[in-house]
């Protein structure tokens, strides 16, 4: 089997602090994958490199047949084929608040990947209803709670339609509800065959959804047996 990610050898370094020393991982297609750690292990720094948002030293990043390379990060008109693959839903949303939900979902489908505004709208109604918050597209991020704008940012990532889809802290403001709701959102998405990678404290939520979890500690990733 294919896999939607694969991560190698991955080193990363800010001044003289080494923050990924080697980094192998990769996520299958339908496989969510949980990514843990201590606070300021490296995490978030995983993901940002993996979705091209962070230069990487040495290593290798491939998603599908699109690949980064070591060095400083390539122009935004270079990355379209990558942001077509790999979506990256934020810890803080991270939704401009001067947009109301569907413009935000519709965004860079129209002025980064050139749809026209009918198709960009239409996915992005088809999306926020999937995901339960089409009631909410005039709605401003500052109108919307916690888990509905976290669903709408999931809907911005999914609107390229990519194979992987890249969370960091995704629990972290959500009560148990919603946590809830949450995974069941991750396993439609997974069953849909993209491949997930989680990043999260969140024990409990990685043993109940997760397929497989994988240690950072020190700049290292390490297997555990399967959560289940």
């Amino acid at each position: 089997m294919t896999n939607t990610l694969t991560v190698r050898d991955l080193h990363v370094r800010r001044g003289r602090d080494h923050i990924l020393r080697g980094i192998d991982l990769t996520v299958a297609p339908g496989e969510i994958c949980a990514l843990m750690g201590a606070s300021g292990g490296g995490k978030s720094t995983t993901l940002r490199a993996i979705v091209a948002l962070q230069p990487f030293d040495s290593g290798s990043v491939a998603a599908g047949d699109v690949s980064l390379k070591p060095g400083p990060l390539p122009p935004e008109s270079k990355l379209k084929a990558l942001r077509r693959k790999v979506g990256m839903v934020f810890q803080a949303h991270s939704l401009f608040e001067h947009l109301t939900a569907l413009d935000n979902v519709t965004l860079a489908p129209i002025h980064a990947l050139g749809w026209s505004r009918e198709k960009a709208e239409e996915v992005a109604h088809r999306l926020l209803e999937s995901l339960g918050v089409s009631h909410r597209t005039g709605a401003y991020p500052n109108q919307l709670s916690g888990g509905e704008a976290q669903r709408v940012a999931i809907a911005r990532a999914l609107a390229p339609d990519p194979m992987i889809l890249l969370m960091d802290e995704p629990t972290s403001a959500l009560d148990p509800s919603r946590r809830v709701a949450l995974g069941e959102t991750l396993r439609a998405l997974a069953k849909d065959g993209r491949g997930l990678l989680v990043a999260t404290h969140d024990v409990d939520f990685a043993r109940e959804y997760a397929d497989r979890t994988v240690l950072l500690a020190e700049g290292r990733v390490s297997d555990p047996p399967v959560s289940g």
